[in-house]
């Protein structure tokens, strides 16, 4: 009977959108690893502190990357950080116009316990993303290098959280203003 109301409760969560909780031990890849190294040394370079490698936030980055590759929602005007409609999360058609960018941002606290907004830099490479290649872009975009050393609109906002994803073609870094309940995420032994 135990198990019974266990699997009737699991069953019901998940069917009514419950928030979901990163597992206790998230881990980076080498590669997602390397991003994050690079990105902190590059913050260095502009007397930036470290950002806090959240497990949180790595949730969502590596549910994020996978389904940017698995489920490809970037299609007609739905520009990189957009979702499918394929996984546990609602679906999110981000355009040009961020008339929709609130379906961005709620994503940390749709798929985890993180207590705040998340914002995103995202990259795609067709023969596979790296962390060089990655950071490598995103200083050369404006908009995600003013993100990465806190410039333009994010000069007053400090980042206490961030994580990585890498998958297949894609990598996305998500930062966030909150400290992150659930801790950092390490690198994967």
């Amino acid at each position: 009977m135990q198990t019974l109301l266990l699997y009737v409760a699991v069953a019901l969560s998940v069917a009514f959108g419950a928030k979901k909780t990163p597992p206790t031990a998230v881990c980076l890849s080498a590669e997602e690893y390397k991003i994050y190294e690079q990105l902190n040394a590059y913050r260095k370079q502009y007397q930036l502190p470290r950002i806090p490698l959240s497990a949180s936030m790595t949730v969502v980055a590596q549910a994020h990357a996978k389904d940017l590759e698995t489920n490809q929602p970037v299609k007609g005007n739905c520009n990189l950080h957009s979702w499918s409609d394929q996984g546990s999360w609602s679906p999110c058609c981000y355009t040009d116009d961020h008339a929709q960018a609130e379906c961005m941002w709620k994503k940390p606290k749709e798929l985890s316990s993180y207590p705040g907004e998340g914002f995103e830099i995202s990259y795609w490479q067709s023969n596979g993303a790296n962390a060089n290649e990655a950071i490598a872009g995103w200083k050369r975009s404006a908009g995600h290098n003013n993100m990465m050393i806190n410039r333009s609109m994010w000069k007053k906002l400090t980042w206490n959280a961030c994580g990585v994803g890498l998958y297949g073609n894609y990598a996305v870094v998500w930062f966030g203003r909150e400290k992150d309940p659930e801790g950092e995420a390490k690198k994967c032994q």
